[in-house]
């Protein structure tokens, strides 16, 4: 056995079953933060967000947060939103019919639409039940992919307070409407030369920021102002990704990962200045960018590196999560059905094959610089370059090592890592993803 392995073992603190009560206590060094990250391995692993889900409530309960931001666009997490701190919202017209409006309904809907997420937005509905609406906690999405969601929500709510502003908005947004069910397509035309609509959106957000205090005056209003206002930087920095998804990979992943941050600092903003968040995403998003080859090689910057560098180190966690092998909830391709497929076991070379190679079924291991043994420090640092592994809401089991194995600094990369060897899929709400295929560029190629 190498020192590596041995001292990795010997620092591994082995967890209870995840709905114990002791498990979410392992956490409580981390509940000083402002900003605690909660990674996942894969977009369909059961323990991954049932794990996140009890050490959000402890934060929540014991340590005072009041926001938990997650890898989802904000319109629909804001339906989430509405139905757990009980705030009134917009119904969908269907068959003349008002209804509440459905979210997650694009591809992949089993990455938010699963058991193990409801089961915590009905805790949380349960606990703010009864707080003041101030102290309630909310949840917001940080990502950017609902490009004519977040159109029909900017002009929808001009439409209310300012007409006029309303007429001239979708006049403007009416650049990009023609793209909105194939958004890619507008990169690839803007890069012939063919269309160019970043005047106009960049107008429309310049003129609701001018308008702040107009538009807020009215109770609770501030907040359908600060919705409206976050969908405008949206469509903006969207209107961007596309276009840039056709120069450059990692010009558009740091777009997308700096948006994420950018909404997120916003949110807290707009809340009492102690107020801390939790932030729920995949690794590839959680840990630090600097200490993987998406930084190394390609100079992509994430959330994790953003929010040390905004918030300083000392007031940022970021807590990732993997596993050896089991089955996730995963499609082949994109915009194709739900599978409950095997994870095949890690790789020698890999950081998961040392965690496996511990014999412990779960753990913790604190990567923290103060609280580390310096031995394993050093082993880190002496030892050869591994593999991390990536499962996004894709798995090619076929091609494995290429597809979802990348290098990466594990002491660095993270604060904390938690260890689950053998893990089930997430329990879906749906088997079949929808037949319609709008949107299905919008998460294209990423899907983490």
């Amino acid at each position: 056995m190498s020192q590596l392995q041995t001292l990795f073992t010997a620092s591994a603190v082995p967890l209870p079953a995840i709905h114990d009560p002791s498990f979410s206590a392992h956490f409580d060094s981390f509940g000083h933060c402002r900003v605690v990250l909660l990674g996942d391995g894969s977009h369909g692993t059961s323990e991954f967000y049932s794990a996140r889900a009890e050490i959000t409530k402890r934060l929540i309960t014991q340590h005072g947060y009041k926001m938990i931001a997650i890898e989802a666009d904000w319109p629909d997490a804001e339906v989430i939103d509405r139905y757990v701190r009980q705030r009134p919202g917009p119904r969908a017209k269907i068959g003349g019919h008002a209804k509440p409006i459905d979210p997650f309904t694009r591809f992949p809907t089993w990455m938010w639409r699963n058991r193990e997420m409801q089961t915590l937005v009905e805790w949380l509905r349960g606990y703010n039940t009864g707080m003041s609406y101030e102290e309630r906690v909310g949840i917001y999405g940080l990502d950017m992919y609902s490009m004519g969601s977040s159109i029909r929500e900017v002009t929808e709510y001009l439409d209310r307070v300012d007409p006029a502003a309303g007429r001239q908005a979708r006049k403007r947004y009416g650049c990009l409407q023609p793209w909105v069910e194939g958004p890619s397509a507008y990169g690839l035309a803007s890069l012939h030369g063919m269309e160019d609509c970043e005047e106009g959106v960049v107008r429309t957000l310049r003129e609701l920021l001018e308008k702040r205090l107009v538009y807020a005056r009215e109770r609770h209003d501030g907040e359908e102002y600060l919705s409206s206002e976050q969908n405008a930087y949206l469509v903006r920095d969207a209107e961007r990704y596309y276009k840039a998804m056709y120069y450059s990979s990692a010009s558009s992943w740091t777009l997308r990962d700096t948006h994420m941050v950018d909404t997120l600092r916003r949110v807290l903003r707009q809340k009492a200045p102690e107020t801390k968040a939790v932030v729920w995403a995949h690794n590839s998003h959680c840990g630090d960018a600097r200490y993987t080859s998406m930084g190394s090689r390609n100079r992509e910057v994430n959330i994790g590196q953003l929010c040390r560098e905004r918030f300083g180190r000392e007031n940022v966690a970021l807590i990732g999560c993997g596993t050896h092998t089991g089955t996730v909830a995963a499609a082949h391709e994109w915009d194709e059905d739900m599978e409950v497929m095997h994870v095949r076991p890690s790789l020698e070379n890999s950081w998961e094959r040392v965690a496996h190679d511990t014999g412990i079924p779960s753990f913790v291991l604190d990567l923290r610089r103060d609280r580390i043994d310096p031995n394993l420090v050093a082993a880190f640092e002496d030892g050869p370059l591994r593999l991390e592994r990536f499962i996004g809401v894709i798995y090619r089991p076929d091609t494995e090592k290429l597809s979802h194995y990348s290098a990466a600094d594990l002491l660095n990369q993270f604060d904390a890592y938690v260890w689950f060897d053998e893990t089930q899929a997430v329990k879906p709400l749906e088997k079949h993803e929808p037949s319609t295929a709008l949107g299905a560029e919008e998460t294209y190629p990423f899907g983490l």
